[in-house]
C-alpha cells in the first residue's frame, strides 16, 4: 500500500493554471496525488510522471488508470527530463511541478531507512536499483567527507563529533542499522543539545539521505532544463520541505526574473532585455492553517511558481 497525503495540493494544482490541451510533467510521481488532479483537468491533454520508487510507480498507475488514459510513467530520476521527454518526441510543455523531499510511505516503511524514528537498514535509495545506499557513506567516506556532508546539508554544528563517533564505532564493527546509527549520534552531540531543536540524528539523517541520493545536484540541473523546455504562459511550480532545496528554487526563480542593468541614456527598455520569465509567486505560499491540522508534514512546505512570458534569445 502507497498512501501519500500531497501537501499544498490545491495551490500546486492552481498555479500551473492548466489547460485541457497542454502537455504538463509531474517530476514526483509519489502516490500520484498531484497527477491526479492535474489528469482530471485534461481532455487532450497529456501527463508525464517521473518516479525511480517501484511502489510508487505501481500504486499510482492504478489509481491514474481510473481517471484516464492520457498519462506515461517513465521510471527514471528526473533529472532526466529533457532526454526522457525528447526521447518520446515531447520538445515543450506547458507546466512542471516539483514535489520535492521523500513521501510519507517511504519514511513510514522500516526496510527504507529512511527514518530515525524506525529501525531498519541503512538505505535511503529512492532508486532502489543504484548501488550507493546510506550503509556505504556511513561505513566507507572518509571522516572529512563525513564532516563535509553533515555541515554542507545537515547544518550540523556538531558534524566533526558525530564523525569522528561513527568512524569509533565501524572500526569496531559495520554500522548497519538506523537505530544503530541513532544512538551514535546521540553520543556525539552533548546531554544539553539533545533536550531543545527536535531529535538529535534529524539532520544527520537528512544530510546523509541527500548525499545519498545526490538530491541537489540533481534538482538544479531538472530544473533549470524544465525551465528551458516551458512553452509560453507555461509554468513551473515548486514544493520544498528543506531550506537548501528553497534556496536553489528562490534564487533560480530571483534570477530569471530580474531585470539587467540598464544604461541611463535608455529611456525604453529593449524587449531583447525584458525578462524571460515572471514570478507568479512573489513569496513562496504556505499551508493553511488547517492543512497543518491534517497534515504535519506541510509545516515546512513552501509553493513558488514562475511563468514563460518570451522565448530566449536566437543566438
Amino acid at each position: 500500500m502507497f498512501e501519500h497525503k500531497s501537501v499544498l495540493l490545491n495551490e500546486a494544482i492552481e498555479s500551473l493554471n492548466i489547460k485541457e490541451d497542454g502537455l504538463y510533467v509531474d517530476c514526483t510521481l509519489g502516490g500520484g496525488g498531484h497527477s491526479e488532479e492535474i489528469l482530471k483537468r485534461l481532455t487532450t491533454g497529456h501527463l508525464y510522471c517521473f518516479d525511480q520508487d517501484d511502489h510508487a510507480i505501481a500504486a499510482a498507475t492504478t489509481r491514474l488508470q481510473d481517471i484516464s488514459d492520457h498519462f506515461t510513467i517513465i521510471n527514471s530520476n528526473f533529472v532526466n527530463i529533457k532526454t526522457k521527454l525528447h526521447e518520446l518526441g515531447v520538445e515543450k510543455v506547458d507546466g512542471v511541478l516539483y514535489d520535492l523531499g521523500v513521501s510519507s510511505p517511504q519514511f513510514d516503511e522500516e526496510s527504507r531507512g529512511f527514518s530515525y524514528r524506525f529501525d531498519g537498514p541503512l538505505d535511503m535509495r529512492m532508486n532502489q536499483h543504484q548501488s550507493l545506499s546510506a550503509y556505504d557513506v556511513v561505513n566507507n567516506y572518509s571522516y572529512s567527507d563525513l564532516v563535509r556532508i553533515l555541515y554542507k546539508y545537515g547544518d550540523e554544528k556538531f558534524a566533526k563529533s558525530i564523525a569522528r563517533h561513527i568512524e569509533q564505532e565501524r572500526a569496531k564493527k559495520p554500522i548497519q542499522t538506523t537505530f544503530e546509527l541513532v544512538e551514535i549520534v546521540k553520543q556525539a552531540i552533548p546531554a544539553r543539545a539533545r533536550r531543545t531543536g527536535g531529535h538529535p540524528a534529524k539532520r544527520t539523517f537528512q544530510a546523509i539521505r541527500i548525499e545519498v541520493n545526490d538530491e541537489l545536484n540533481v534538482f538544479e540541473k531538472s530544473l533549470n532544463d524544465a525551465l528551458s523546455m516551458l512553452n509560453i504562459g507555461g509554468r513551473v511550480s515548486v514544493i520544498t520541505f528543506q531550506s537548501l532545496e528553497d534556496k536553489i528554487a528562490k534564487y533560480t526563480f530571483n534570477e530569471i526574473t530580474s531585470m539587467p542593468e540598464i544604461p541611463k541614456n535608455i529611456a525604453v527598455i529593449p524587449d531583447n532585455m525584458q525578462p524571460r520569465f515572471k514570478k507568479v509567486t512573489r513569496k513562496p505560499i504556505t499551508a493553511t492553517e488547517a492543512e497543518l491540522q491534517e497534515n504535519y508534514r506541510s509545516h515546512s512546505a513552501k509553493l513558488r511558481v514562475v511563468e514563460r512570458v518570451k522565448e530566449d534569445e536566437k543566438e
